[in-house]
């Protein structure tokens, strides 16, 4: 039974669905939003949130935290652009809309993005 897990695992094993998570994650960070499904897009938003609370911090755990997943010049940018943006923020920073279906294989999507 799968009582209290909720993750999805979208059909990959443990260390492939964190590489995936992963890079989703990273190619958000870098643009500040991004397009993918709606499965994909709800399942990296409380990742990216957790980040960017740490972030806000700006201290050198934080920063340390955030060197294990991504290069230094984004943990930079991640900690020196984006945080202080959401300093008097308490949660809530990003948001998905919701797109139509993918033509190819009917796939729900979604933009995901920063909120102003």
């Amino acid at each position: 039974m799968r009582h209290s897990n909720k993750n999805r695992k979208f059909s990959r094993e443990r260390d492939q669905r964190a590489a995936l998570l992963n890079g989703l994650a990273r190619n958000f960070f870098s643009k500040g939003k991004m397009q993918t499904t709606e499965a994909k897009a709800k399942e990296i938003k409380p990742i990216v949130e957790k980040m960017l609370t740490k972030a806000k911090k700006g201290d050198l755990a934080s920063r340390r935290m955030l060197s294990r997943f991504f290069s230094p010049v984004l943990t930079k940018k991640i900690i020196e652009e984006i945080a202080p943006l959401y300093k008097s923020r308490q949660g809530g920073y990003t948001r998905i809309t919701r797109l139509g279906q993918r033509k190819s294989d009917s796939a729900r999507m979604a933009i995901i993005e920063l909120v102003k």
